[in-house]
């Protein structure tokens, strides 16, 4: 499994944490940064995280930052891309298993780094479960 990561400058030191846990078990990842907690712009990095994953490069994405609803709209923007805020892991499970989300949106000023690492591992060891949701999620995207 790959997992692509990014965010802004609030979410840089959950984002080194959590590839540290990801590569820990095995997972790869690619950081597309930011790379320090210097003020940064968020777009600059969730749309090549977005195209990333759009391209199958990545089989998820994680984005980080302040509040989440920053990166969550961003990403949104790409056709195909299904971003999810979620502030614990039932929700990160239910947005992979009902929404077929493939990028988690984390606040790390609401949630604890803990808290963040078990969204994290919830979220990419979730899987879709189809069916009736096959359906609804086949209707997100606008032409």
């Amino acid at each position: 499994m790959k997992i692509a990561l990014g965010g802004d400058h609030a979410g840089f030191e959950y984002k080194k944490a959590l590839i540290e846990v990801l590569e820990a078990q095995g997972v790869e990842t690619k950081d597309f940064g930011p790379y320090s907690t210097d003020s940064v712009d968020y777009p600059d990095y969730v749309h090549p995280l977005a195209k990333s994953v759009l391209a199958k490069e990545a089989d998820l994405g994680i984005l980080i930052c302040g509040s989440a609803n920053g990166v969550a709209i961003t990403a949104n923007k790409h056709a195909g891309i299904r971003a999810a805020i979620c502030w614990n892991p039932e929700l990160a499970e239910l947005a992979r298993g009902h929404n077929d989300a493939n990028v988690v949106c984390i606040p790390a000023r609401f949630v604890s780094l803990d808290e963040a690492k078990e969204i994290a591992k919830k979220f990419i060891s979730s899987p879709f479960e189809g069916g009736r949701h096959a359906n609804r999620v086949n209707k997100i995207d606008c032409i």
